[in-house]
């Protein structure tokens, strides 16, 4: 017997609230709205750059404004003022996790030392800055940063925030998150995303089987 659209909307709730987390995704930040030959500005709570959200006073989502580290998009992380993004990804609980990023800053206009905030869940802030006295658009000089953390769960969120209370700030793409941790030491851990998956297939299941006696079968 099929489950009932009353059964598949109960258990896609179910889904919709425990799948929260998702694998990492869009690191440098290609997927989102056109930003054209320059670049758009993004407020607080945004969420249109795929897997990201907006923090803080905004940022500026950079086109061809300047030279990108990868891809052809990039970010300032000071709009008005000190802005940031975070994504939550799916981890394991235990497992060391590594992050490297591309850093540089706004060229346009001073403070010349441009910072930035990097912490992931319950692990501390580690502040990372960058001289832009040598950089021009044409050519960033991004420099590679790497960060890391541990997992205190199935889900960790990952923030990149200004310290810069200016309207050009520090400059961030290619953003990458890996695992440290071999497959062979802790014994895997189902995802959040994995849970709930499970428990959707269960929850369809039981709700089938509720159906069936219901009817009399």
């Amino acid at each position: 017997m099929k489950p009932s659209i009353l059964q598949i909307t109960l258990a896609s709730t179910l889904l919709a609230g425990l799948a929260q987390a998702a694998p990492f995704q869009n690191g440098s930040f290609e997927i989102g709205p056109a930003p054209g030959g320059s670049f758009i500005t993004l407020g607080p709570g945004n969420t249109s750059i795929t897997g990201w959200e907006v923090t803080g006073a905004g940022i500026d989502y950079i086109g061809g404004l300047w030279q990108p580290a990868d891809g052809s998009r990039s970010l300032d992380l000071s709009a008005t003022a000190a802005g940031g993004i975070q994504q939550t990804f799916d981890t394991v609980a235990g497992h060391n996790y590594q992050v490297t990023f591309s850093l540089a800053g706004n060229p346009s206009t001073p403070p010349l030392i441009k910072s930035v905030s990097v912490q992931a869940t319950g692990s501390a802030a580690t502040t990372y800055t960058f001289d832009i006295s040598l950089s021009s658009t044409a050519d960033m000089r991004w420099a590679t940063q790497t960060y890391n953390f541990t997992a205190t769960g199935a889900a960790t969120t990952l923030s990149f925030t200004s310290l810069d209370n200016s309207a050009m700030g520090p400059a961030l793409d290619n953003v990458v998150v890996t695992d440290l941790t071999p497959a062979t030491a802790v014994t895997p851990v189902p995802t959040l995303s994995e849970w709930a998956l499970v428990l959707l297939a269960t929850a369809l299941g039981a709700l089938g089987l509720r159906g069936r006696r219901g009817r009399g079968h």
